[in-house]
Parts: structure tokens; sequence; C-alpha cells
């Protein structure tokens, strides 16, 4: 069986180090660390034991930079600088520096990431893009407080985010087509994976049923989201007859979009149907970008404050850097429906 190598005594022990000499995890290691419950006695005991030997201390923010790091995946949907907007007003306020980073699409940038950021010693992450369990451990062993932006996907209870009301968007939205008196109301949806458009299409359905209307699975098209990709859902769902009592469904009067940029794409193909918004065909968007009050007509929507939770984000990503315990770990903000001149009752 071969030796363990020795330690290196001039590098820093850290909980990953414990953790694995202990054969434990990261999170039962901070959990004794940090004095919770939920650990054995005897792992306790083990730990602490580990802890008193190599003489770990927890990091001291007072050792931090005053930089913050605002993490994405790809920088180039337009929602990008509104988040910008919001995590710079509130740095700003706290004389902190941002760090932006980027995995790029196929995520090859996070260990380089990672590694950046514990050189940097940053005060705290905010991160957009969506962290493994494994990364997430890797912060929380070096000290590093983040707080996600607006998860794609379910978090354990303990993980700090920071999202929106979009059931109650999603609802908003379908209800204000609804009640102008559209009965075939399709939504292109996005990638079932995402836990927000997941959110949204379920407050679509919910308000379908309020109104005693059946939801047609054939007017519900998942797409990417992306200008492209409500295009293409919409052009599939446009060229359907504009009555047909059999399957498959007649074309709809009404289209909600999980975000602007699909319903922009709605927008390209009405033109090429020869649809004119809103007297052919009412359009809905999603999270209120600035282009779509400058788009013709201008987009009713629902508005997502993308610059309030990130500045939202940012403040409780600093204060957990300076060892602040926020009250609740997940913070959800209101969205309201901004109406505009692309919706309007259906055609006779």
């Amino acid at each position: 069986m071969p030796q363990e190598e020795p330690r290196d005594p001039s590098t820093p022990v850290t909980i990953a180090y414990i953790a694995e000499t202990a054969g434990v995890s990261v999170p039962t290691v901070s959990k004794v660390v940090n004095g919770r419950s939920g650990v054995a006695a005897d792992t306790r005991a083990r730990v602490e034991a580990l802890i008193n030997e190599y003489g770990y201390r927890r990091p001291n923010p007072a050792n931090r930079t005053d930089l913050m790091e605002l993490v994405f995946e790809e920088l180039h949907h337009m929602w990008g600088t509104e988040i910008i907007r919001g995590v710079q007003r509130v740095a700003r306020q706290h004389h902190v520096g941002v760090v932006p980073s980027e995995f790029g699409p196929q995520g090859s940038a996070i260990r380089y990431w990672i590694d950046d950021a514990i050189e940097r010693r940053p005060a705290c992450v905010v991160t957009v893009a969506q962290l493994s369990q494994e990364q997430r451990d890797q912060l929380r062993a070096r000290g590093i407080p983040f707080v996600v932006f607006d998860p794609m996907a379910e978090l354990p209870d303990d993980v700090p985010f920071v999202g929106a009301t979009n059931w109650s968007g999603g609802r908003a939205a379908t209800r204000h087509l609804t009640g102008l008196g559209h009965r075939r109301v399709a939504m292109i949806g996005g990638p079932e994976r995402v836990l927000y458009c997941r959110a949204r299409l379920d407050g679509y359905r919910s308000a379908l049923d309020a109104a005693g209307l059946p939801v047609d699975m054939g007017l519900v098209v998942s797409a990417e989201l992306t200008l492209d990709g409500g295009y293409g859902a919409a052009r599939a769902l446009l060229a359907r007859p504009v009555r047909a009592p059999l399957t498959p469904p007649a074309r709809p009067t009404a289209v909600f979009a999980a975000n602007d940029l699909q319903a922009l794409g709605v927008y390209q193909a009405a033109r090429e149907a020869g649809l004119r918004i809103p007297e052919d065909l009412s359009v809905v968007g999603f999270d209120d970008l600035p282009v779509a009050a400058l788009v013709d007509p201008p987009l009713t929507t629902v508005h997502q404050p993308l610059v309030e939770m990130a500045a939202a984000a940012t403040e409780l990503a600093l204060a957990l850097g300076r060892g602040e315990q926020p009250p609740q770990a997940g913070v959800e903000l209101a969205t309201t429906l901004k109406v505009r001149a692309s919706t309007a009752p259906p055609p006779a």
C-alpha cells in the first residue's frame, strides 16, 4: 500500500485537506468549524482532532481583497448588461471592484476561474453561472461566500440565491391575454431543464385553468431562449390554419414567449407570415429588456427587475463576506406586467 505523501508545511491547511484526511465531506468539516449540528459525535471528534493537529483557522475576512467576482456562463445576452448595472451600482457604494468572468459555451474556463478566484481572494462571488456542488464546496472550503443569481436548477436549502416571481409573471401574462378575449393562447417556453422556465409555464397553465380554458399541449412549444429559438417556434405555430376543429390545433391568436428575445423572434415570424401585431396576433414577452419599449409596436412584457435583483444579490454576497448571517437564504423579487401596444383583443 503506497504511503501518503507528507504535507508541505509551508502551504496553509484547507477544509478540503482536513476533509480528505478525515475521510468525510467538505460540508461536514464546515459544520464542525462553524459549530453547527448534524454531525455524529465520533466524526466531530475526529475532525476536531485534525483541526487542532494542523492548526487550521477559518479564513479571515480581513485578508480578502476589495474585489468581488461576477461569473457568467456566456455574456452575450442583453440581460447581462442589466445584471452588470445592478452589481456595479452596489459595488461602487461599498468601494468594491468587480471582476467579471465567463465560462464560455463548454464551461471550459471554470477550473481556471476558481483557481484565479482563490488567487485574487475576492470578498464574495455573485454567480449567474450554475455551479455544481463540488464547485460550491471549493468556494466554501476557501471561505469565499457566494450568491446564485436567478437559479436554473433546484438548490440545497443552505445555498443563498436571488430570483424573481416567475410563476406569478407567467400567470399575469396569460391572464392579460385571456382577459382580452383570447382563447387560443400559445406558449413558447424555454428548455425544460431550466427552473424559471418551468415556473413561467406553470403560471401559464394556471391562468388558462382559471379562465376555464383547457391546456392544449399542441400550443406549447419549447425553444432556446434566443431570437432564433422564438422565430423557429413561432413559424411552426403560425403556419397552422386559422380554423381547425380537429388536430392539429388552429393557429393561435396570441403568443406568450418565455423571454423578450423569443418574443422578438415571434415578431419576425409574424411579419414573414403577413400578420400584423396586434391586429392579427398579440405577443407578450418576459424580462422587459430596454429593447422591448423600442420595437414596433412596443412589446407588452413581464418586467423582471434584473437591475434590482443583481443589486440585491450583491448586497447579500457582501454581507456574507462581512460574516453577517441573512434572515433567509433565498430572496424573490416581484415581477409586474408592462402593457404596451403588442396586445389587443383577438380578430373577429
